[in-house]
């Protein structure tokens, strides 16, 4: 019962080409072939690329280099100028 039979897949193709029509079912061949090729072609590149980056040695990271420029102060508070005062009654 699990396995489709001759008659399971003709059923099965006659409503394919029933629903997409005769002339749409190349066409759609076509795009998925073309579709497959370029996914086999990306996956391709993709591992060259992965070989390639492995293969080359590894350079060490240059520490990133600050302007000798001198920093502007930075003002002092104390606890008193933080905080609000209590709001005076009028």
């Amino acid at each position: 019962m699990g396995a489709m039979s001759p008659w399971h897949w003709a059923i099965v193709a006659l409503v394919v080409v029933i629903l997409f029509g005769s002339k749409k079912l190349p066409d759609a061949a076509r795009g998925l072939g073309r579709s497959l090729r370029i996914f086999k072609s990306e996956v391709k590149e993709m591992q060259n690329d992965g070989v390639s980056t492995a293969a080359a040695p590894a350079q060490p990271a240059q520490p990133a280099q600050l302007p000798a420029a001198n920093p502007a102060p930075v003002p002092q508070t104390t606890v008193a100028e933080t905080t609000n005062p209590e709001p005076k009654a009028s």
